[in-house]
């Protein structure tokens, strides 16, 4: 995400829009790619990615303008971030529910 805040710079000029859309599939393909086992971290993780993307789109002078910035992104752009979350929780709790794959059953024994 940080690597997309900096080409939503350089490409967009920093515009929070632009960083919106391309977060969305990343959500989805957080979700998709983590293992079955750790499919609830996925809804925690985005939105710490969401706001380490966001440092090189924040505005500000110094630490404390560049945090002021940060906050202030996340306030106005909270709409990209809950959306971008329940599409990953969505997208989590499907895989979740679905049957898991013939080779990931193949390799489990009952207990003896």
């Amino acid at each position: 995400m940080f690597l997309l805040g900096c080409l939503d710079q350089l490409l967009f000029g920093g515009s929070p829009t632009g960083y919106g859309v391309l977060f969305l599939p990343v959500c989805v393909l957080t979700a998709a790619w983590v293992r079955r086992g750790d499919l609830l971290t996925s809804p925690v993780v985005v939105p710490i990615g969401y706001a380490v993307g966001l440092l090189p789109l924040a505005d500000g002078d110094g630490f404390l303008g560049t945090l002021m910035g940060l906050v202030t992104a996340l306030a106005t752009q909270a709409l990209w971030l809950y959306g971008g979350t329940l599409i990953a929780g969505v997208t989590a709790l499907l895989r979740r529910a679905a049957p898991a794959p013939a080779r990931a059953r193949a390799g489990r024994r009952p207990p003896r």
